[in-house]
């Protein structure tokens, strides 16, 4: 039990468990394909249109919206004949985000260093092959990224799914990237041959840079952090206009705002928000660790809580021994 719950947590939010998938119940896993087809509580789709989005048969998709519709998690539009997400998915989803205590807190760094460069930050978690926005900021005079609290963005071709990927102990790195070249196999190509490349850059600098990948316009950076309270890691990402940070200034104005700001919410992450509080209350600045490039680790494994993990300190990425 222990064992299994350690690799569980290990891999994150690694969708199959590459040493037991017979093991994972289809018909759930099956139910959260379908609802991750609704990326807004507005989105109303048929079952042709969710059956073509997860890739299942029509016949699948029509018992599992039955199911849902009756467990609350979607509603059933009759002059539309179509669905959308329920008063149950929208509840369990609203409890889950008020787990997330610093959100005002993050938004407001978020904000801070998005008005300073000036772009789009955003701090995601990821959800299979994609990664959600818990929170963002943005500049008044941004173009070019639209991304609000929810959007959800690919792995494959942004900076923040590819220093998520990263930052994965190898092992899981590469069955997640064997899982993508399964079901998403022309996305995955964009991967593939960035993937040691992004390891080493997230090893020796902290961050991960991707110029282009997911539109001309736009250049990405990206910082992992592991969250103890998700037991997987999450990203701070920037996205700006190319035409005005090209590649080398990414790594010369951004990178280090950007490490900052993963450092300050990092030490939100390690439980020291009670101190960032009662800062803000009070107009003082917010700390910020004395090293720029802290990646949150946790090393431990109490065996009588089933293989939970317990936080160590923040330690940067750019370790001696080489380990993320």
């Amino acid at each position: 039990m222990g064992r299994r719950s350690e690799r569980l947590s290990r891999q994150g939010m690694l969708a199959g468990d590459r040493a037991g998938e017979g093991d994972i119940i289809q018909v759930v896993s099956r139910a959260f394909d379908v609802l991750r087809c609704f990326e807004g509580h507005e989105a109303r789709l048929g079952n042709l249109e969710i059956s073509n989005r997860c890739g299942l048969p029509r016949s699948t998709v029509s018992r599992l919206t039955h199911t849902l519709t009756r467990m609350g998690q979607l509603v059933y539009l009759p002059r539309d004949q179509k669905y959308r997400i329920g008063p149950s998915a929208v509840a369990m989803s609203t409890a889950m985000m008020r787990g997330l205590q610093l959100r005002n807190l993050i938004r407001l760094r978020l904000q801070e260093v998005a008005e300073q460069l000036p772009g789009t930050v955003g701090f995601v978690i990821p959800d299979r092959f994609h990664l959600v926005y818990l929170e963002f900021g943005r500049a008044s005079n941004a173009l070019g990224l639209s991304s609000t609290t929810g959007t959800r963005i690919a792995m494959v071709s942004t900076a923040a799914g590819h220093a998520y990927t990263a930052a994965l102990d190898a092992e899981v790195g590469d069955a997640l990237l064997a899982e993508m070249e399964r079901e998403i196999p022309e996305s995955a190509k964009l991967l593939r041959p960035r993937l040691e490349a992004n390891r080493r850059s997230l090893c020796e600098r902290g961050y991960v840079v991707a110029c282009g990948l997911w539109s001309p316009h736009i250049n990405g950076l990206a910082v992992p952090l592991w969250s103890p309270q998700y037991q997987t890691y999450v990203v701070v990402t920037i996205g700006l206009l190319s035409a005005m940070y090209d590649e080398k200034r990414l790594h010369k104005e951004a990178a280090p705002r950007l490490l900052e700001l993963s450092a300050a919410i990092g030490a939100m992450l390690e439980g020291g928000e009670a101190e960032l509080f009662s800062d803000r209350a009070r107009g003082k600045p917010l700390p910020v660790p004395g090293h720029n490039n802290k990646i949150i680790r946790t090393e431990d494994t109490n065996e009588l809580e089933a293989g939970t993990r317990r936080p160590r300190p923040a330690r940067s990425v750019r370790a001696r021994d080489g380990r993320r």
